[in-house]
């Protein structure tokens, strides 16, 4: 071990032991190293013979460095040494099994990453001139086996994380230079890329499927921006459906397949060539494995490339205009709904937004359909049963909501929250599908409150907030008059004393939609004592909950000056 590297291994000690003074010197010192002359040259060698991972981190971390911010102050000879050490390293050329070279792939997984983005960081300032062959380089070597096949994936991951994705921000030069690189590489080697991977996955598949699928994982981030008939043909579709459909493959690997169909899937495309590639998937192969694989990863993925083929389904019909390929796109998405439903009922609440997205997208297609048709109908309704799934309280929380205590209290603000958009997308149903929506309500209403002693305090709750929500979509005149079901939900919920009724949120939305209504029961006398029980017995004022109660309070001086005149028979009873 010589200085630089003992003083390397001193400035990343992080247990403490070393003497802060020393351990400023040696910063210090290890910065002067770094600034020197032919550094390069010192760093290159090192990673390739020393053993210690902290040394070989920082000599690639201090090439990179210059590689970024002087690169163009090296002697040409020596900027060629570093391409070719650089490169010689990740393909393992020239590199015997077990020598030192062949040891820094079959290192930590730190080192591999590193040695990536300093490739990338190449390519940047290098690609495609002067070094154009920096990837047709790298194909030949793949033969080797898995430690290069994985330092190339390596490769082209830390190349569309520090430069292509644009998931991340840009400068307007990384913009210039990666549509450079694009376009170089779109000319140069992704036909050829596309096809070291397709061989790849089928040499590994089965004797090193975990290869294979970080393979179609790196794939999945190059498809939005390669041509699509490289991958969307009569040889990879094949694979990768095989791939997913077939039993004995790991459910990783699976679901990396997944993942690429739905990279083909979300890809932009005019949407008659969209739709004709959407229609090629034969999606519905994988419908009963939604259900199979629900409790899993691979589930998920299936449900994730559902979603996604739905939502271009539906982008495809806004956008047709021959009738013949809309009631096309018609069909496709008639044919997944169902499926979509399903998933999304159980699906867990982080992927809840995207399905939210397209289900909000569908009730806007459908405002513009009149009338609708049977099939619409339906699948509205499915729609609200989704809903409802989404609005319920976990059980888990029960007890802490009731209290409330602090868990109870920062899951019931959670839910307040999580709630708005499933809120939202229920008024729109209701708005264009009124009768379908009321009906549900008192489905789910009736179930609630007149069904039998095993209801749960979920259910309960969640369908009185349904019941309070159909009121946002109904007009004062309406309320009034009790359109449609509401002058037989209006009755049931005032009539009825369901279980769970002591539960503090229950019985505040209870007393909540009551109010909500009470323009109903100005129009129809007869529930006035209905009304009063409920604010002032133990459902209201005497509730044993001092929230509950002074709600109940504050909601019954409103509904007084909305009744007025219509309590003064009942007088004696309020004063009681």
């Amino acid at each position: 071990m010589d200085d630089l590297e003992r003083a390397i291994i001193i400035s990343f000690d992080e247990s403490g032991s070393v003497d802060p003074g020393l351990k400023s010197q040696v910063t210090a010192y290890c910065q002067r190293i770094k600034e020197s002359q032919g550094i390069c040259r010192v760093c290159m060698e090192k990673v390739l013979f020393c053993t210690f991972p902290q040394v070989q981190f920082w000599c690639l971390k201090t090439v990179q460095e210059v590689v970024r911010d002087r690169f163009s102050s090296v002697d040409a000879e020596e900027r060629l040494f570093v391409r070719k050490s650089v490169a010689s390293i990740a393909c393992a050329d020239g590199l015997d099994e077990g020598s030192a070279g062949a040891r820094v792939l079959d290192g930590p997984a730190f080192i591999k990453n590193k040695l990536a983005q300093v490739f990338v960081t190449l390519v940047f300032f290098e690609y495609p001139s002067p070094w154009s062959s920096a990837f047709l380089d790298f194909l030949p070597h793949l033969r080797k086996g898995a430690a290069v096949i994985d330092m190339f994936c390596r490769v082209l991951n830390a190349l569309d994380d520090e430069l292509i994705s644009l998931d991340y921000p840009r400068s307007p030069e990384e913009v210039r230079v990666s549509a450079h690189v694009k376009d170089a590489m779109r000319q140069q080697c992704v036909p050829q890329i596309v096809r070291a991977w397709y061989d790849v996955v089928v040499l590994y598949k089965s004797s090193k499927p975990e290869l294979a699928a970080f393979v179609l994982d790196t794939m999945r981030r190059y498809v939005n921006w390669i041509d699509i008939g490289l991958i969307a043909n009569d040889v990879f579709l094949p694979m990768l459906f095989e791939t997913i459909l077939v039993d004995g493959h790991p459910d990783q690997l699976r679901a990396s397949s997944a993942g690429c169909v739905l990279a083909m899937v979300s890809k932009r495309m005019e949407p008659k060539a969209k739709l004709t590639l959407l229609r090629s998937l034969r999606i519905s192969r994988i419908f009963g494995m939604v259900v199979e694989n629900e409790e899993s990863e691979l589930g998920s993925s299936l449900g994730s490339l559902l979603l996604g083929y739905a939502t271009e389904v539906l982008e495809c019909s806004k956008r047709l205009e021959s009738e013949d390929i809309y009631n096309e796109s018609v069909e496709l998405l008639d044919e997944v709904l169902p499926s979509i439903f399903y998933v999304m009922q159980r699906s867990e609440e982080e992927t809840t937004f995207s399905s939210l997205q397209f289900l909000s997208a569908y009730v806007s297609k459908m405002k513009t359909l009149s009338p609708l048709k049977e099939k619409q109908m339906l699948h509205l309704g499915q729609i609200l049963e989704v809903i409802r799934g989404k609005i319920r309280y976990d059980p888990a929380y029960r007890e802490s909501l009731d209290l409330p205590d602090k868990i109870g209290r920062e899951e019931e603000e959670r839910m307040t929250e999580y709630r708005k958009d499933l809120f939202v997308l229920f008024r729109s149903v209701s708005r264009i599908a009124q009768d379908v929506t009321q009906l549900f309500v008192m489905n789910s209403l009736a179930a609630a409150v007149l069904g039998s002693a095993e209801v749960e305090f979920e259910d309960v709750e969640s369908a009185i907030s349904l019941f309070y929500a159909l009121g946002e979509a109904i007009n004062e005149e309406g309320i009034r008059t009790g359109t449609g079901l509401l002058s037989e939900m209006m009755p049931m919920l005032l009539s009825a004393k369901f279980s769970f009724h002591s539960h503090r949120l229950v019985a505040l939305v209870y007393l909540e939609t009551i109010s909500r209504y009470v323009g109903f029961v100005h129009e129809h006398t007869q529930y006035i004592p209905l009304v009063l029980a409920a604010f002032l017995d133990e459902r209201g004022i005497r509730h044993p909950n001092i929230n509950v109660s002074r709600r109940a309070s504050y909601l019954f001086m409103r509904i007084v000056k909305v009744l007025r005149v219509n309590l003064l028979p009942f007088i004696e009873t309020i004063l009681q």
